[in-house]
């Protein structure tokens, strides 16, 4: 049975009361992805899990995807790893919904902390639905009839622009063009809409004006990272956060260099 205690935010909950070393029958797995859809991000600690039981956990919520940018654990191409040091700071500073830049962008991802620095690296979470819902009448009417271009080189400008950074993402740049996305989205779980856009990868929107685009969209990116929307989740060995990127926009905070942090994350592809 699922133990879910709430956070005291519009998003996230801690869950406990199972191992996920262990295989989840199928009515863990149904009892899972609602808990997941109604509080968008979950929260697990004290999991020591192999590559093995992240993977499989993954696998119960949909196909897995890999990454165009990131380097991956040996033999486990889905886990994709995310480590910080001295030598190599973060780059992704923006708030962000993972791998938007694709026609149909994830369910979610599985992040486990496997080395965590002594201070610093939360990472913040917002939700998309409740920021919809707060926008006034009018605006809310007005973005259903929009869309936006999310980009793969937008997103990963810093990257491009680095000494032979186009070299090493031409694939990743041929794989993914730009593409169009309406701006409220309807989860297929709550039936709750969703302000689809995101400050990384989110570029313009569709046949507006590009001065008109920028207020709309800066407002909107001030708009969904808003305290009252957001929840933060402050990272210890061996804790997991699964998200539902369908509903959640996160940020990780870096304040922790030039100290250690590794991460591995599995994300599932969407539908």
């Amino acid at each position: 049975m699922i133990k879910v205690e709430k956070s005291n935010s519009v998003l996230g909950a801690t869950i406990s009361g199972f191992d996920l070393s262990k295989p989840f029958s199928k009515d863990e797995v149904s009892d899972f992805v609602q808990v997941l859809s109604e509080n968008e991000v979950v929260f697990i600690k004290d999991q020591n899990i192999s590559h093995e039981d992240h993977k499989r956990l993954a696998t119960y919520f949909g196909s897995l995807q890999t990454h165009p940018a990131y380097p991956t654990v040996e033999d486990f191409p889905e886990i994709t790893i995310l480590e910080n040091d001295r030598e190599n700071p973060s780059k992704i500073e923006e708030w962000h919904t993972d791998m938007t830049f694709k026609a149909s962008p994830p369910l979610g991802s599985i992040l486990i902390g496997r080395i965590i620095p002594e201070t610093g690296g939360d990472t913040l979470f917002s939700s998309l639905s409740a920021a919809f819902s707060d926008l006034d009448n009018d605006m809310q009417d007005q973005l259903q009839n929009l869309n936006a271009i999310h980009s793969f080189e937008h997103g990963f400008k810093e990257s491009l622009a680095e000494e032979g950074g186009r070299e090493r993402l031409a694939g990743a740049l041929k794989e993914n063009p730009p593409i169009s996305h309406p701006m409220v989205k309807i989860h297929p779980v709550t039936n709750k809409k969703i302000l689809y856009v995101n400050r990384l990868f989110t570029s313009h929107i569709e046949n507006m004006d590009s001065t008109e685009s920028n207020e709309l969209l800066d407002f909107l990116f001030d708009h969904i990272q808003k305290d009252k929307f957001v929840c933060r989740f402050n990272w210890e060995p061996n804790s997991i956060a699964f998200w539902d990127n369908r509903s959640v926009l996160h940020k990780p905070v870096n304040d922790y260099w030039p100290q250690l942090r590794r991460m591995e994350r599995i994300t599932i592809e969407g539908n």
